[in-house]
């Protein structure tokens, strides 16, 4: 599933991580990935242990937990810290496949990659070029969203950003491992959670959209992977 959040961060928010980040000691982005990765990636991120990335990775992870789309939309169960990168100067990040597995901070274990989400935090007028491009079984869909809009897909996907070739594409990106494994079964729960979401505004049978809710649970108590 291939999902548009909106308005996961607000103006201020937006301004508070862009002013951080400006002052970001920023080393080369390949520092982080292996030697398939880094034959194709050329940007900068920051540190792992850096103050300011704990930080705005706090302010990122708390925005989407009260999004509730986001939450219908990954059902999380884990979520790793997010990272921060940057684009300019021709920098770009050739098509790759997430790594399946990935170490949790703090010898905290391990998460399995259901889900990436990038975090846009530069505004398209900002910046040319620098579209995600994500490539499913119906083709290849560019992304290029609002400051603060986040787009959530499958981390199975092949993917790639182009070249920025001018301004600055600053954005926050992280993984989610799902409670429902299966992209399929999440999106079937999230299109009936919307279903009763628009039927109980529109004032249906509340007997009805109750039926519908306990389908909901149940498909998702036979689904859950703990």
């Amino acid at each position: 599933m291939l999902l548009h959040v909106a308005g996961v961060l607000d103006a201020e928010e937006i301004r508070h991580c862009v002013e951080q980040l400006r002052e970001g000691n920023w080393t080369d982005g390949r520092e982080t990935v292996g030697a398939q990765g880094a034959r194709v990636k050329r940007n900068l991120q920051l540190p792992e242990g850096a103050p300011v990335r704990q930080a705005l990775g706090a302010l990122v992870l708390a925005a989407v937990a009260r999004h509730p789309l986001f939450h219908a939309a990954a059902l999380p169960q884990r979520t790793l810290p997010p990272r921060f990168n940057r684009y300019e100067g021709g920098g770009h990040y050739g098509f790759h496949v997430d790594g399946a597995v990935m170490a949790l901070p703090d010898q905290a274990g391990q998460l399995r990659s259901d889900i990436a989400c990038t975090l846009f935090l530069s505004a398209p007028d900002e910046y040319d070029g620098g579209a995600l491009l994500i490539s499913d079984t119906y083709g290849e869909h560019e992304v290029k969203l609002p400051a603060g809009d986040l787009i959530l897909y499958p981390a199975s996907s092949l993917h790639r950003v182009d070249p920025v070739t001018r301004g600055s594409r600053l954005a926050a990106f992280f993984w989610v491992q799902s409670l429902v494994r299966d992209d399929g079964r999440r999106r079937t729960l999230f299109e009936l959670d919307q279903a009763i979401q628009t039927l109980q505004a529109a004032g249906a049978d509340a007997g009805a959209v109750l039926r519908l809710t306990n389908v909901y649970h149940n498909l998702l108590r036979q689904w859950v992977d703990t």
